[in-house]
């Protein structure tokens, strides 16, 4: 049986991974885009969040979110 003051050995697996990656229908949610075809776009263009591939599947790290985000305001803020 584990001890229960032992450190989950999923965590130290993850090693400062997020439990969780988002997928571009998240990003439509967020940021009430009309479409995923929007999120698909920015990808093409290189001009969202960065994302990559996992097989098939689009996934983005919830920090490169915000760093973009944070980055789109601070822009904004300058152009002001």
């Amino acid at each position: 049986m584990a001890n229960p003051t032992d450190p989950d050995p999923r965590a130290i697996l993850r090693g400062g991974l997020p439990d969780c990656y988002l997928t571009p229908e998240d990003l439509v949610v967020m940021f009430k885009l009309p479409s995923v075809e929007t999120v698909y776009q920015w990808r093409r263009k290189r001009i969202g969040p960065p994302g990559f591939r996992v097989g098939k599947h689009v996934r983005y790290d919830p920090a490169d979110v915000r760093a973009y985000v944070t980055g789109r305001k601070d822009a904004d803020h300058n152009a002001a």
